[in-house]
């Protein structure tokens, strides 16, 4: 089983939760993107959150360095991985330490969660490479949760979305919509009209098509049990 920060252990179903990761690719594939897996790692049962293992700046891959240490052994995998695409590949180094799920970009501006798994290191790493990209970095503070993207995510015109009580500063950013639901704080953009989100948030997938949006709703009930989302089982390259 894997890391657990602010969630009671449950049992989770492994055949349930294969059926559920082969949907969301499907749907992924579905929405026009090539799925490209990555191979597991010995001994990772976080494994499936490859979103923590690198973030994405345009062509650049900023491979991370997880804060928790059993985490660890998925970074060279994940490197490995990003290498065959041709993209730049930067890491984060001791003492720095950051996770994908604590970056939300929103344009120009990444947001990164400063949580029990990022510090400051590794943000003001993160912030150098980012820079030289034409980035702008803010950090937010997470306390509520394991990451900032458990609090937030965007929708295609740059609206930040959360659910108020999970969130620690909706003030940081300029465009905040509240949701109705913890699970529909996470949505994957696939096109500028379309998102991808749990099935589990359906006052959440309403709320979205009342603003014109399409949704496609799947059902991830045995990675949330993980503390994870719709935004922790991929990386979209674009």
């Amino acid at each position: 089983m894997g890391e657990l920060t602010h969630f009671s252990r449950v049992a989770v179903d492994a055949d349930l939760a294969l059926a559920q990761w082969r949907g969301y690719v499907d749907a992924l594939a579905a929405a026009g993107f090539s799925p490209l897996e990555v191979a597991s790692a010995d001994n990772q049962p976080d494994g499936v959150f490859v979103e923590d293992t690198v973030v994405m700046l345009g062509a650049t891959a900023v491979i991370s360095l997880p804060g928790a240490a059993s985490r660890r052994g998925e970074i060279d995998t994940m490197a490995r991985t990003v290498s065959e695409l041709g993209v730049d590949v930067q890491r984060i180094v001791s003492p720095g330490t950051l996770e994908g799920g604590d970056v939300l970009k929103v344009g120009s501006t990444v947001y990164v969660g400063r949580s029990s798994r990022t510090n400051d290191a590794g943000i003001a790493q993160l912030e150098a490479i980012a820079a030289r990209l034409g980035y702008r970095v803010v950090a937010v503070p997470v306390t509520k949760t394991l990451h900032l993207k458990s609090q937030v995510t965007a929708l295609p015109d740059g609206t930040v979305i959360g659910y108020e009580p999970l969130v620690d500063s909706a003030a940081v950013f300029p465009k905040f919509l509240p949701v109705p639901e913890p699970e529909g704080v996470a949505v994957v953009v696939l096109d500028e009209s379309t998102v991808l989100m749990s099935a589990a948030a359906p006052r959440t997938a309403e709320l979205l098509r009342e603003r014109g949006l399409a949704v496609i709703a799947v059902p991830i009930t045995e990675f949330e049990k993980m503390e994870g989302c719709v935004t922790c089982l991929s990386v979209r390259v674009r």
